[in-house]
C-alpha cells in the first residue's frame, strides 16, 4: 500500500458534510490566537497549577496523546473529522502536537506567531482554492504571496527579521504538499518550518 494518498474532497469525507466541514475550518481558523494565549497568560495559567511554563506545555501535549489513544481505541470520530480518522491520528491531534512543539521549542512572538500563522490560516487557504478547483499552480503562486504577507506583519508587529519571508512562505506552502498516508499536512506545515527556524537560530539569536 502507498504512503501517498490522492487529494480528496473533505466535505464529502467530513463527518456532518458541509456543516463539519465549516466546523473544522472555523477550529482551524481559531488556532491564530493561541499565541495570543500563550504570550498573554501562558505564565499565569501555568502558575495556578504549580508549573512552569515549559512544564504545562509538554504536560499538555501529553494529555493530547492520551486523549488521541482514547479516541482511537474506541474508533470514534467527532463532528468535523474525517471518517479515515477513526483510524489514524487525527489532524486536529497533528496541529495541537506541532503547536506544542513550537512552544516548547521556539516560545518567542518572532517564530511562534508567524509558524502558527502559516497553518491556521495558510492550510485552510490552500484547502479551499484547491476544494474549488484552481489550477495547481495558480494555487501554489496564491498561497506563497498570501503566506508571505503573513510573514511580513508578523515582521511588523513582532519583529520576525523580514528576509525570513522569503524563504519560509514557498517553504509553508511546500510543506503542506506532501500527501502522506498517517502524517497530515498539520504536522508538516509547522514541523518543517520549525526544524528550519531552529537551524537558523544560532545566527539569528532571538531566543
Amino acid at each position: 500500500m502507498s504512503e501517498h494518498v490522492e487529494l480528496t474532497n473533505p466535505v464529502e469525507l467530513s463527518v456532518g458534510g458541509m456543516g463539519g466541514h465549516v466546523f473544522r475550518r472555523s477550529i482551524h481558523v481559531g488556532m491564530s490566537f493561541l499565541p495570543l494565549i500563550f504570550f498573554e497568560y501562558g505564565e499565569s495559567i501555568s502558575e495556578l497549577v504549580g508549573l512552569t511554563v515549559p512544564q504545562f506545555m509538554s504536560t499538555m501535549v501529553f494529555l493530547l496523546f492520551l486523549l488521541e489513544g482514547l479516541r482511537l481505541s474506541f474508533g470514534i470520530t467527532i463532528y468535523g473529522q474525517r471518517e479515515y480518522e477513526a483510524r489514524q491520528i487525527s489532524a486536529l491531534g497533528w496541529g495541537a502536537f506541532g503547536i506544542g512543539m513550537v512552544f516548547l521549542l521556539a516560545p518567542v512572538e518572532a517564530y511562534a506567531w508567524p509558524i502558527i500563522l502559516s497553518l491556521s490560516l495558510g492550510d485552510p487557504f490552500l484547502g479551499e482554492m484547491r476544494r474549488r478547483g484552481i489550477e495547481t499552480r495558480n494555487v501554489i503562486l496564491s498561497s506563497v504571496v498570501f503566506l508571505f504577507f503573513v510573514w511580513v506583519a508578523c515582521w511588523h508587529f513582532f519583529s520576525t527579521p523580514l528576509w525570513l519571508a522569503f524563504l519560509f512562505a514557498p517553504l509553508c506552502v511546500a510543506s503542506e504538499w506532501p500527501r502522506l498516508r498517517y502524517i497530515d499536512d498539520n504536522a508538516t506545515m509547522v514541523l518543517i518550518p520549525l526544524g528550519m527556524i531552529l537551524l537558523f537560530e544560532p545566527f539569528l539569536q532571538l531566543m
